[in-house]
């Protein structure tokens, strides 16, 4: 009960710590630039231009807007989590509006800012989305797309985002709309960098003469399991073991630091994987 306990506190943690990178980089260099990418904040933006509303209260109208439908199509059963985020960062984002606003730019360098408001929002989705999160908004138009009609969804999302950098060439100009394309390009290159980079492991193929050592070191020191099987040398003809493992970055210096002070002439072969599914690493 204890460690369930730890693993929730843990996991709301992530999701609260993501949030607030992603509403860093949206109040302090998205909404003051007019960057008009990704999903509601996007459209935020727009809204903020034309209306008297504020970017933070149409993004806090709309997600909660959002959350209902969700109720309403999915049922309680889509994620107390998704709820969590959503209010957290429409929550945060109203607060910052009211006692640190930014109405202008930070700096005159708009393509500077434009990184820092794709680089932000991407690493907190990207850590959100490694856990299974999601920080709602369009996100919910996802899922009640994904249960009731055969539509490509990442297709229509990209819609979205798309008719939202339509309406900035619109509303802000042709420099504003360029530098929301490059956005919307940009981020979802981002966001699978950061994932793939998270996840990132090494993958060892070890062909050496004593096994066992080298077994007993992933198993004992790195808490790790490895498989072996017997081989032969092509040319020499002489009786070989292959030991396959795979572990974590950090893991991997000290196994093959350990592998060239125990068996110098071991042949390593060391490749990454980003996606690996088995106990010990992602369950299917």
């Amino acid at each position: 009960m204890k460690g369930k306990v730890g693993s929730i506190v843990k996991e709301y943690a992530i999701i609260t710590l993501s949030i607030w990178i992603m509403v860093v980089g949206i109040h302090f260099f998205k909404f003051p630039n007019n960057f008009a990418f990704g999903g509601v904040t996007g459209f935020s933006t727009i809204v903020s231009r034309v209306t008297p509303i504020s970017a933070s209260d149409f993004t806090f109208v709309a997600n909660t807007a959002l959350l209902i439908l969700g109720f309403l199509f999915l049922g309680r059963g889509f994620g107390i989590r998704t709820v969590y985020a959503s209010m957290l960062m429409s929550v945060s984002l109203s607060f910052l509006d009211r006692f640190s606003p930014v109405p202008l730019p930070m700096t005159n360098e708009p393509l500077l800012e434009l990184m820092f408001a794709i680089f932000l929002p991407a690493v907190g989705s990207a850590i959100l989305f490694n856990i299974g999160g999601s920080s709602g908004g369009t996100d919910i138009i996802a899922m009640i797309l994904k249960k009731y009609t055969s539509l490509n969804i990442g297709s229509v999302l990209f819609l979205v985002d798309l008719a939202a950098v339509g309406a900035a060439f619109v509303v802000f100009g042709p420099a504003t709309g360029l530098y929301s394309s490059l956005g919307l390009l940009a981020k979802s290159l981002v966001i699978d960098g950061v994932i793939e980079n998270m996840n990132l492991c090494k993958c060892f193929t070890i062909i050496c003469d004593e096994p066992a050592p080298i077994c007993d070191y992933i198993i004992q020191e790195l808490h790790r399991s490895a498989t072996t099987y017997a081989a032969q040398g092509a040319f020499s003809h002489h009786k070989k073991t292959v030991i396959l493992a795979t572990m974590k970055r950090s893991q991997a210096l000290r196994l093959r630091n350990y592998i060239k002070e125990v068996e110098p002439t071991a042949f390593i072969l060391i490749s990454n994987s980003s996606e690996i599914i088995g106990k010990g690493f992602l369950t299917n």
